[in-house]
């Protein structure tokens, strides 16, 4: 697959991200409640999720395979709902761009952490003049966007 059209996907998950914000934004606001709209939200999910199962009748993981898990593995859902949550709470507070804005330094700080230690089983690539003029540029993008 040509790397550019990954990047395109990549930059459509963003445009997914941004977009679910709002909606569970107005979720909560028609719900009268975050926690709510987040229980939506991820039932959602659960759903489109089971559809591309089912489309692709991957099969179950056998018991052996789901034992042989590592622990910290199985939290990413946890982190999710954390997630939609804060999202759901601060979107109104902040506003789009700067809550997104804030995220994404997030992630690319997290990611280059992950990355230079190879945390979770990633391959090390170590930080890099490169890598820490980029976060910069992102908390300085955060700095403009903010109002």
């Amino acid at each position: 697959m040509q790397v550019w059209f990954l990047y395109l996907l990549a930059l459509g998950a963003g445009i997914c991200v941004a977009v679910q914000q709002v909606l569970n934004g107005n979720l909560r606001s028609a719900l009268n409640s975050p926690a709510w709209a987040g229980l939506v939200s991820y039932l959602g999910g659960l759903v489109t999720m089971a559809v591309v199962l089912v489309a692709t009748r991957e099969p179950v993981p056998s018991w052996k395979l789901v034992t042989a898990v590592p622990w910290w593995a199985w939290s990413g859902g946890v982190l999710g709902g954390i997630f939609i949550l804060l999202m759901i709470l601060l979107l109104p507070p902040l506003g789009a761009a700067t809550l997104l804005a804030l995220v994404v330094a997030g992630q690319m700080l997290a990611g280059i952490a992950m990355d230079h230690f190879g945390l979770f089983g990633l391959a090390q690539h170590p930080v890099s003049v490169s890598r820490l003029a980029g976060i910069a540029l992102i908390i300085g993008g955060v700095l403009l966007i903010k109002d």
